[in-house]
């Protein structure tokens, strides 16, 4: 099992399950730690979908070491950190027994993680443009494979990446983006689409993708806080419904409370902090979407900053529409597996920010 210190240096994070289990069923559990280590164990901050919870370590009033001294307004000790990870797993053996389940159904329980890397310090990324309605139904998006290759950045005109014609003339077709005829016509060479070029090059300002099919050319940056932390927790004896035979990732993912940036709805409005749980199945196909969502992550495209849909909250961090499985089990309807078509579709996702495996 992984550990990491939460946003203090005495912050753990644990997993929701194990910490309801000590605070009830499993309460003499923690009083014994208390009681051996003179520290007290108490909750400060919960996730929104309840997966994993911050729990601090504090050292009790009045208590003193063998030493005589009184630790209170030292930082917690790692041998106190240490067996309180052992009470964890401790927890989490007295929880199989008492589930009596396959293991393959156990809840993933102890979750206190390994450090990770911020996100990037970039621009965000800009509102897209528009597409008329006629244009929506006089283009389809191409069928090739050519969208998979790797993203690079691209500026209008470059012989690399646009074709224009060689007379500088128009030849003839209409622009999807001004609905004229093409003036100068470029196009595009990983996609096969023309526009006007002075059009694609004020459509490149606002976004650099396909107006059409939104093939992206160059690296799109979101507005996700850039104080968040992105952490992985593997468990080979937890099975997903519907890929059994494989182990659990469970990806955390933490920010600390903050001031909105320039990009963001309010600037200079505060944000509570937060910590959210996703799953995938430790297989092939779930580590390699693994490394899409790292790649989104660092390109700040996970999360952004306005109104939850579940609780209504105004300037909190919310999931971007980039999908994550919060639940273990109960399907679809509840974030859950199983989801045949999950890795899929958020494999897609994923592509049309220009996030691929290649």
């Amino acid at each position: 099992m992984s550990v990491r210190p939460g946003q203090g240096t005495d912050e753990l994070l644990v997993s929701q399950a194990v910490w309801d289990y000590l605070a009830a069923a499993g309460r003499s559990l923690l009083v014994d730690f208390q009681h051996r280590q003179g520290t007290s164990a108490g909750i400060v901050r919960r996730g929104e979908r309840g997966g994993c919870c911050a729990v601090r370590l504090q050292p009790l009033p009045g208590y003193r070491d063998a030493g005589g001294a009184r630790p209170s307004d030292a930082p917690v000790s790692n041998e106190t950190r240490k067996a309180f990870i052992e009470l964890c797993c401790s927890a989490r053996k007295e929880m199989s027994k008492l589930e009596g389940t396959p293991r393959r159904k156990r809840a993933l329980l102890p979750c206190v993680l390994d450090s990770s890397s911020e996100g990037s310090v970039l621009p965000p990324d800009p509102v897209p443009a528009r597409r008329s309605q006629r244009q929506l139904q006089r283009f389809r998006p191409p069928a090739d494979q050519d969208a998979c290759s790797v993203l690079q950045d691209h500026t209008p005109g470059t012989e690399a990446e646009s074709a224009v014609s060689p007379h500088g003339e128009d030849d003839g077709g209409t622009c999807s983006i001004c609905m004229g005829d093409m003036v100068e016509k470029t196009m595009l060479e990983r996609c096969g689409h023309a526009f006007c070029r002075c059009c694609l090059e004020q459509a490149f300002k606002v976004k650099k993708a396909c107006p059409v099919c939104r093939l992206v050319y160059g690296q799109l940056i979101g507005n996700q806080p850039i104080n968040g932390t992105m952490m992985v927790e593997r468990d080979p004896d937890l099975e997903l419904p519907g890929h059994e035979g494989f182990g659990c990732i469970c990806i955390i993912y933490s920010f600390p409370p903050g001031l909105q940036a320039p990009e963001h709805p309010n600037p200079g409005v505060r944000y509570p902090g937060t910590d959210r749980v996703a799953y995938l199945p430790d297989s092939p196909e779930g580590n390699r979407v693994l490394g899409l969502l790292r790649r989104a992550f660092e390109q700040r495209l996970i999360f952004t900053i306005g109104t939850s849909m579940t609780t209504g909250l105004q300037n909190v961090i919310t999931w971007n529409d980039i999908h994550h499985k919060t639940s273990i089990f109960g399907g679809p309807r509840c974030f859950g597996f199983p989801d045949p078509t999950y890795l899929v579709r958020v494999t897609e996702e994923l592509r049309e920010k220009g996030i691929t495996a290649d």
